[in-house]
């Protein structure tokens, strides 16, 4: 959300990379992977957008509504979505935190131009969405961590989920970089709502 430059193009690229990546995510050959990107890349480059530093760009007034109604439908599709998928609970409440965010900065005095610092937000919901995505920054880090070699050895036949063929997966089918995606997401969430 526009505030110090250096820092905001740190998460303007952190984001925008992360977005690529769920392009490329989006070319596997698992139907719930692709839907799952999708939701990730129209996050990560909408999170990249918001980031930008006012002083390089500062959006017009109807921009941040017109945020809002796009992160509304997306978060309507990660409600249907989660009928079949958990997971996509998690998607629900990322672009709920969108929806807040687009909607704080489009109440904000300055009309969302400059430093967010002092934002009109809701401070018990920012603290409720600040504690989710610390829960899940932490949870999802501590999935990364490397399992002991006597641990992979036993886990090793159903890590494979059914795959057939021999090789490693493709770049968008490696649910370790998919796991990298998500962190880094969540990361950058949490430097937005930090900054309210």
């Amino acid at each position: 959300m526009h505030g110090p430059a250096s820092p905001g193009w740190l998460l303007v690229a952190l984001c925008a990379v992360t977005g690529t990546y769920c392009l490329l995510r989006m070319r596997s050959g698992v139907e719930e992977q692709r839907r799952a990107a999708g939701g990730e890349a129209l996050m990560g480059f909408g999170m990249a957008v918001m980031a930008v530093p006012a002083a390089v760009f500062a959006p017009p007034g109807w921009a941040w509504p017109a945020y809002a109604v796009v992160f509304g439908a997306a978060a309507l599709r990660a409600l249907w979505a989660a009928r079949r998928s958990a997971h996509h609970l998690h998607h629900l409440v990322g672009t709920a935190a969108m929806i807040y965010m687009a909607l704080t900065m489009a109440a904000s005095p300055a009309g969302g131009h400059g430093h967010v610092h002092g934002a009109s937000g809701v401070p018990v919901l920012t603290g409720a969405l600040l504690a989710y995505f610390t829960g899940y920054v932490l949870l999802t880090g501590a999935r990364l961590i490397p399992v002991p070699a006597g641990a992979a050895v036993t886990a090793a036949p159903s890590a494979g989920g059914g795959r057939t063929g021999v090789g490693a997966p493709r770049w968008g089918d490696r649910p370790e970089l998919a796991r990298a995606c998500r962190l880094s997401m969540g990361i950058g969430m949490l430097a937005m709502l930090l900054t309210m």
